[in-house]
């Protein structure tokens, strides 16, 4: 992997943004998982499934990602874990449960895109990666998303609003070979154009499919995400997929920490990320109470 060489480290402030109403442009937060060891405090929230995460996962203090206002203790065996993943589970994970899901518009400028100040959290990876399957398995909608065998089928912004009070974002897959070149140049373009101008943008779930080792491609998209201080989670997609050992194939797990491991020396704190399935649902309620604390925090501030 000789061109993993060229990222840089990148500070923590990439995986979330803070909001403000004084401040319309994009702002950053900063802040340290070793500043927050403390005793932590009890979810007051009822709708936070009690099986959605795992009290006595033992991850050291750096494997963690642990949101703002969330105190952990020294001993991080007591921490309240997402199931499969390194998120900590914060007094912001409430209203989590999707319960309407409606198309709203596909937009080919960022300009175009809804303007009603809703947050909103926006999925991309490589073409067949499993967006749009993630998407549709998230809301419980079998044909909210299109799918296809044909991968690059999204070509659009593509705005789904829950519940009425925040937005879903499906965006283009990169890395389609068989797209005509000038139509790849122009959804790298405007896909990068929102990321970078897209205030009501609370984070990325950049999509990396879990069954096969990392790919190059994958690496430079997060390396570029963290250079331009895009807010960032990983989501590993198809992990239910085994493939035979035989035939040299790895376990998903196995391909998971891989990448981890290749891109942890490139930023200060690891990111945070979630291991799922659209076919077996794995991961689902993890990634909206993921959402849900990111996005209470971002209307808090």
């Amino acid at each position: 992997m000789g061109g993993l060489l060229h990222l840089q480290r990148f500070p923590l402030s990439i995986f979330l943004r803070s909001h403000s109403p004084k401040f319309p442009t994009r702002t950053t937060l900063f802040f340290s998982p070793k500043s927050t060891l403390t005793t932590p405090e009890p979810l007051t929230d009822n709708d936070s499934p009690s099986d959605s995460e795992t009290p006595h996962v033992q991850l050291s203090l750096d494997k963690l990602f642990i949101p703002p206002d969330t105190r952990v203790p020294v001993d991080s065996g007591s921490a309240r874990i997402l199931k499969g993943s390194n998120i900590v589970l914060s007094n912001y994970a409430r209203d989590s449960n999707v319960v309407q899901a409606d198309y709203v518009k596909s937009s080919v400028r960022t300009e175009d895109c809804p303007s009603d100040g809703l947050p909103e959290f926006a999925l991309v990876g490589r073409s067949n990666v499993g967006k749009s399957s993630l998407l549709n398995s998230i809301v419980r909608r079998k044909k909210l998303a299109l799918t296809s065998k044909k991968p690059g089928k999204t070509q659009c912004i593509n705005h789904f609003k829950i519940n009425d009070n925040w937005y879903l974002v499906d965006l283009p897959g990169y890395g389609y070979a068989s797209a005509p070149q000038e139509l790849r140049m122009n959804w790298d373009n405007f896909t990068k154009d929102y990321f970078l101008n897209r205030s009501t943008l609370v984070s990325v779930f950049l999509l990396i499919d879990a069954s096969i080792p990392a790919k190059q491609i994958d690496l430079d998209y997060a390396s570029w995400l963290g250079q331009n201080q895009i807010p960032m989670t990983i989501i590993f997609t198809k992990c239910d997929k085994r493939k035979k050992r035989k035939n040299g194939g790895r376990r998903p797990e196995e391909n998971v920490n891989d990448f981890q491991d290749l891109i942890r020396g490139f930023f200060e704190t690891v990111p945070p990320w979630i291991m799922t399935s659209s076919v077996t649902n794995q991961g689902r309620d993890e990634i909206l109470l993921h959402m849900a604390q990111l996005r209470n925090y971002w209307l808090k501030h």
